[in-house]
Order: C-alpha cells, then sequence, then structure tokens
C-alpha cells in the first residue's frame, strides 16, 4: 500500500524564513506548496526543492482574492503542516504613513494568518502542527513599527491560546518569535535605507538557525512560544527586570533605524 505524503503548506516562501523552511522541510521528505505574490521567485524556489510533487500558489494575502486561492486549496488537499510566515513592516512614522499601508500590514500580518489558521484546524487531525512566525517584538514592542509590533503581539497571544485549545485534539501549535534575522525584512521595511549590516553580529540569526530551532521544537511538541537564538531567549528577560515605560524608552531607540541601523 502507497503511503500518502506528508504535506506542508508554507506562506511568505519567496525568500527569508519561509524559502528556509521550505527547503528544511523538502530535505526532510514533506511535499512542499509554497506561497508568496512573486511567481518568479517561487518557480525558482522550486527547481532547488529535493523530491517530487511540490507545487507553487502565487497569492497576495493582503487581498481577499489571494485568500480565497489558498482556502480553497486547503478545503481541497490534506495539509499536515501550515507555517504562517507571510508578514511584513514599515519603518516610517505611523501618523506620516499612508492608513492603506498600515492597513495591509495588519491584513497580511493578522487577517491572513487567522483565516488560513481556521482553515487548516477545521481539517487538521492528531499529528498535525501549525506554526505562526510571529517575532520578539511580541514581548519586546517597537516604537518604530507601530502597527508590526501589535499584530505580532496579537500572533504571540493567538498561538498561545490555540495551543491550549488544540491539546486534546493532538494538533501542535507554536508562536515562533524570531529576533533579527538576515533576510530582506529590513532593507524592505526601511525602503531600501537600511540592511541592519550595522547591527552587531550577535543579534542577527540566520535563517538556517532560525528553521532549525523551529524545526526541532515542533519535533518535540512541547511549547507554545519558541524564541530562537540565546541572545533573544536574554532580551526576553527585559520585560521581567525594566519598567515598562523604561523598556519602551530603550526599545525606541534599539528599533529606529536612525539611531541604532
Amino acid at each position: 500500500m502507497t503511503q500518502s505524503p506528508v504535506r506542508a503548506l508554507v506562506t511568505g516562501a519567496s525568500s527569508g524564513i519561509g524559502r528556509e523552511f521550505a527547503q528544511q522541510l523538502a530535505n526532510q521528505g514533506y511535499v512542499v506548496t509554497v506561497v508568496a505574490r512573486r511567481e518568479d521567485r517561487l518557480r525558482e524556489l522550486l527547481a532547488t526543492l529535493p523530491g517530487a510533487g511540490h507545487t507553487l500558489l502565487a497569492a497576495d494575502l493582503s487581498s481577499s482574492q489571494g485568500l480565497e486561492t489558498l482556502l480553497e486549496y486547503i478545503s481541497s488537499e490534506r495539509i499536515h503542516l501550515l507555517i504562517n510566515n507571510a508578514g511584513y513592516s514599515v519603518l516610517e512614522p505611523f501618523y506620516q504613513s499612508e492608513l492603506g499601508k498600515q492597513q495591509n500590514i495588519l491584513d497580511v500580518n493578522c487577517r491572513a494568518v487567522v483565516t488560513l489558521a481556521h482553515a487548516f484546524l477545521g481539517q487538521a487531525e492528531r499529528g498535525d502542527a501549525l506554526i505562526n512566525v510571529a517575532s520578539i517584538v511580541s514581548y519586546l514592542p517597537t516604537p518604530a513599527q507601530p502597527m508590526y509590533s501589535a499584530s505580532k503581539a496579537f500572533l504571540a497571544a493567538f498561538s498561545e491560546c490555540l495551543w491550549s485549545e488544540q491539546q486534546s485534539r493532538g494538533v501542535y501549535v507554536m508562536g515562533l518569535c524570531p529576533g533579527v534575522t538576515r533576510t530582506e525584512f529590513i532593507s524592505t521595511a526601511t525602503g531600501g535605507e537600511s540592511d541592519g549590516d550595522t547591527l552587531p553580529a550577535a543579534f542577527i540569526q540566520t535563517t538556517d538557525a532560525v528553521v532549525k530551532e523551529a524545526l526541532a521544537a515542533l519535533r518535540k511538541r512541547r511549547k507554545a512560544i519558541v524564541v530562537t537564538g540565546r541572545l533573544n531567549r536574554l532580551m526576553m528577560l527585559m520585560p521581567r527586570l525594566l519598567s515598562r515605560h523604561r523598556l519602551i524608552k530603550i526599545l525606541a531607540v534599539m528599533g529606529d533605524p536612525e539611531r541604532a541601523l
């Protein structure tokens, strides 16, 4: 009897952490469906993945049409692992930014995650898993990125609650909280003004390291929140040691591209 393939769906897979997830999961034998707006990037990625049966879906998750594309796919395919990785930020003052741009951050970082998580969990079975990629800014809010910080705080709380809810079903939910990672994220968020290279190297993880930690935690299936990187885990002590007022003043400097990046 032929064994059915174990399928993973990865959003935001055209670069960075999402791309790394696709590569490492394919190396582990998953059949991977990669999702992003840039179809050319996805096709290039598929050509590098080992194994057979991998597919792509070009979709803009800030749009209802893009979400509908994924919902139709999830309803027609058995998905064992969903990586809700798509997300972005804008490093500019909230009040000076276009409202539509800020609302798009909310749509991609929160609305799309909720929609896809609901669809996935509706078809999930014992042993399946959901990973929502949040951030250490979930607990260390960065004034230079108010909408991003708020959206990731939502994801962390959402993931913790789903972790508890799904335990009785044998479905694992993780809120993954990396820190600064060497991707296109900072360059995109700053409009190309910074790539984060002025940050101390100790603060920056590689995508390889982040995903390896995430998949190791997935195998153990113990924690609701997984913070990657030793330094990031140390930084998580800050909310315990500092007053909220002091914490925000420090993070206003650390997270400001003109002052820290």
